[in-house]
């Protein structure tokens, strides 16, 4: 690998990427019940849109961290939302807070 290679690699993601994966990541949870077809967009909403219960959003934080270690705590950014915002939480605030936590920990 070539030092130039490496600069690419060590470039954190852009929103258009993190929402290649985490659209991945919402696939496999949404086969479970058969909506495996549906469309993700950065307007999607988890609750209304994509029918994801509790216990979904719970695979999927544990799917970030997996992908994205510790620089990704879905539930603490959970946690800085009252009830109404998480109800009407988006794919692309995630998606936001995703590039934003990453290009934070490149700086650091």
């Amino acid at each position: 690998m070539t030092v130039s290679e490496q600069t690419v690699d060590l470039q954190p993601p852009t929103e258009q990427e993190v929402l290649t994966e985490i659209t991945a990541m919402l696939a496999a949870v949404l086969e479970e019940y058969g909506l495996d077809d549906a469309e993700v967009t950065m307007e999607s909403r988890f609750t209304e849109d994509l029918e994801l219960e509790s216990i979904d959003l719970v695979t999927l934080a544990g799917q970030l961290q997996e992908r994205w270690g510790d620089r990704i705590n879905f539930a603490e950014f959970l946690a800085g939302m009252e009830l109404d915002e998480i109800i009407g939480l988006t794919v692309g605030r995630l998606v936001r807070h995703v590039v934003d936590r990453l290009q934070t920990a490149g700086r650091s």
